[in-house]
């Protein structure tokens, strides 16, 4: 499960809105609102990748991808484990001789 947002979608969306349309820099617009430069900057640049802007970071929809990828792997990746070992177990039980019982 995912961590709660510290900031508001809101308050992202305003500042993000805030650098594209006044073109002041990141650093007064996230002192005017409270949020920390770094995390402005990174959200301006997330929108900027979700706009097509930028080719050096992936898109909301491409890093929620990976992630749902990711998991499927690890998921799948678990399931191999687990058939491997009931494989080898059937495959013992197989190769054990069978001893009849006695009458």
């Amino acid at each position: 499960m995912a961590a709660p947002r510290k900031y508001p979608d809101e308050l992202r969306e305003r500042a993000i809105r805030e650098v594209r349309t006044t073109g002041r820099p990141i650093a007064h617009v996230a002192k005017d609102l409270g949020i920390h430069k770094e995390a402005l900057r990174g959200w301006v640049r997330q929108a900027e990748a979700d706009r097509g802007e930028r080719e050096d970071r992936l898109t909301t929809a491409e890093l929620d991808e990976l992630k749902q990828l990711r998991k499927e792997v690890a998921e799948l990746r678990r399931a191999n484990e687990i058939l491997k070992a009931a494989s080898v177990f059937f495959a013992q039980e197989i190769d054990r001789p069978r001893t009849r019982p006695s009458r």
